[in-house]
């Protein structure tokens, strides 16, 4: 009796191993199809989520303002290197004013400036229209809890080489437009213009 429990649990692990690599070579084939940068790019996803529990905070880009540096410092600074590196400013949202406005009380300071390359986007859109949740670029300043000024922005690099390979050239100039991004908020938070 108690060979046969432990024969029909070695037949049972046995299908158990054989549909998971089954199932695991399917997994397998598809993530070959995938660029070669995406899986360095989910496990720094992934370790950034499990530092932070947060799914929001693991897919973003964050830079601290250094001290001294004003709002608006910041406000000059980003809208001028945008401009020096062409990239068209298509809107601001002074989000605390509007708080403030509806509210009646004071709000931490926070503006959403909307940055586009429209050559870019329109590329982007031409690949896969879903790209257009990704449009305007975003640049965000925040003040937090404690007073300290944060420049945030998307991190692009899951859009870049997340899935399968996208076109060379719509690559190269999303490339481009991430390390724009990346130097307007380095800059502006050292008070560059």
């Amino acid at each position: 009796m108690f060979k046969n429990i432990l024969a029909a649990i070695g037949i049972v692990s046995l299908v158990v191993v054989g549909v998971c690599a089954v199932k695991m070579q399917s997994v397998m084939q598809r993530l070959n199809t995938f660029d070669e940068k995406a899986v360095d790019i989910y496990i720094d996803f992934a370790k950034k989520l499990y530092a932070s529990a947060s799914a929001v905070d693991a897919m973003v880009v964050k830079v601290k303002v250094e001290e001294g540096v004003s709002e608006k410092d910041l406000d000059v600074s980003i809208l001028s290197i945008a401009n020096e590196l062409n990239i068209k400013n298509v809107g601001e949202l002074p989000l605390s004013k509007q708080v403030e406005a509806m509210s009646g009380k004071d709000y931490r300071y926070v503006k959403i400036y909307l940055l586009c390359d429209a050559m870019t986007a329109a590329s982007m859109l031409n690949y896969n229209d879903a790209f257009s949740s990704f449009l305007p670029c975003r640049i965000s300043v925040v003040e937090d809890a404690s007073g300290q000024l944060w420049i945030y922005t998307l991190n692009m690099d899951l859009m870049i080489y997340g899935g399968q390979p996208i076109p060379p050239a719509l690559k190269a100039e999303a490339i481009s437009v991430r390390d724009t991004l990346n130097e307007i908020m380095q800059r502006a938070a050292q008070g560059d213009f």
